[in-house]
């Protein structure tokens, strides 16, 4: 006998949320339950689904401990940011004038006044992202050789031959292009 077990209309209403729930991973899960209800071993979904024995189980398991209602509910949401979008906006505002302006923003500068505004420490990778996400770009200057010369003295320098070179059938020797 199969540990797990589900009322009728446990099963029925399990069917319906199934159909009405948009989530593609709350509907895999409710689609296991379904499964277990009508007699599949857990060996034999995990096949199915090509997952761990143990995932199937602990989806049972938290059905029970929960109810419907519960497991349904996505309980996980998406944009884990500190501020918001108005605040972040707020604080990149005086670095947005500045980079207008010619000056150098550095991301060192603005991940400081983001700590200082969210109160505790803020990773640099959070920071990069931030910056992709209001539409900023990593700009640098072109390399340039400290010591290098001046572009007249690099132009004086190079060869520069009018000489072209062009074979012909008869005789293969050079012509001079105008």
């Amino acid at each position: 006998m199969s540990r797990f077990q589900m009322s009728k209309e446990e099963y029925e209403a399990v069917k319906v949320a199934e159909k009405g729930v948009k989530d593609k991973k709350t509907s895999k899960r409710l689609r296991i339950l379904m499964l277990r209800y009508e007699g599949y071993k857990v060996a034999d979904i995990a096949k199915m689904y090509g997952t761990r024995k143990e995932w199937i189980s602990q989806v049972c398991r938290r059905y029970r401990e929960q109810g419907l209602e519960e497991f349904i509910r996505n309980k996980y949401k998406t944009h884990h940011r500190s501020l918001t979008d108005a605040e972040e906006d707020a604080i990149l505002a005086p670095f947005e004038k500045a980079a207008e302006a010619g000056q150098m923003v550095t991301v060192k500068e603005i991940k400081a006044a983001f700590d200082k505004a969210r109160g505790k420490d803020t990773g640099r990778g959070y920071i990069y992202m931030l910056l992709k996400r209001h539409g900023w770009r990593k700009v640098m200057p072109r390399s340039k050789h400290p010591k290098a010369a001046n572009e007249e003295a690099c132009d004086a320098s190079k060869k520069i031959n009018n000489l072209c070179w062009k074979w012909e059938k008869s005789a293969s020797r050079t012509q001079e292009c105008d």
